[in-house]
């Protein structure tokens, strides 16, 4: 009976396991589209934010330049003197001698109350805006964990529908994997009607002359391209040299 496990390492790299600490291939596409979804927001933000400064610094110009202030200063005397000594003067002096006056007037003033007092944002205010939109953008990175468990949630709901879409994977990755090897064959059957060029022929010499170079000269899988390992495994072959790794041999 044919069985998928070991899975090969190009197959490995399409899956998504939900233990995996890491950011794995399958997800990492969805999470650059989120991130790439944030842009607009962030440039929105700067635009505001430079707006924002840009009519600070304006109206600061405002206020410090156009400040004006005046000073207004006078000084009045009124005399009226009636001379004689009649009951007629008498009279006009009772009379008229109300209308002496003396005063002096100083006037200050400013535009002061006109003019615009901006309040510029400051660090904490600024960081405090960009927080929600740094927090969106750690939620697109931490969503690929919570989506892991979408897999988990289906297959309690529907259980049925869950067999049948593990067969239909089965199936398919037997398929695949017929059409992969069957592939392959053909390749290195190419490969191997081929003479090897000198760079090849150079380095399997040297690893022949010198064995100590195998740690340094390390080959890979002729199918999947694995560095060498101490599992993997050479054709027996003489005159062929390939080289295989477990799950390829």
């Amino acid at each position: 009976k044919q069985t998928l496990l070991p899975l090969l390492q190009e197959e490995a790299s399409s899956f998504i396991f939900p233990c995996h600490p890491a950011v794995q291939r399958p997800e990492l596409q969805h999470m650059v589209m989120e991130l790439l979804r944030c842009i607009p927001l962030l440039l929105f933000l700067l635009f505001v934010c430079g707006l924002d400064h840009f009519i600070f610094s304006i109206l600061s110009i405002i206020q410090h330049h156009s400040f004006v202030q005046y000073s207004y200063q006078t000084s009045h005397h009124l005399s009226v003197n009636v001379m004689g000594t009649s009951l007629m003067a008498q009279l006009l002096r009772g009379t008229i001698g109300a209308l002496n006056t003396s005063f002096d007037t100083e006037v200050e003033t400013s535009n002061l109350a006109c003019l615009p007092r901006p309040s510029g944002m400051t660090r904490q205010q600024y960081l405090d805006t960009c927080l929600p939109l740094g927090a969106l953008a750690l939620l697109c990175l931490l969503q690929v964990y919570p989506f892991r468990l979408r897999h988990a949630i289906a297959a309690f709901y529907f259980p049925k529908r869950e067999k049948t879409r593990v067969l239909f994977l089965y199936n398919k990755l037997l398929r695949q994997r017929k059409n992969f090897l069957y592939l392959q064959r053909g390749r290195v059957a190419r490969q191997a009607r081929q003479p090897p060029g000198l760079g090849t022929w150079l380095l399997q010499w040297s690893r022949r002359r010198w064995p100590w170079l195998r740690r340094c000269l390390r080959r890979s899988c002729t199918l999947c391209g694995t560095p060498e390992t101490p599992r993997h495994r050479p054709c027996p072959d003489p005159d062929c040299g390939a080289l295989y790794c477990e799950p390829c041999w």
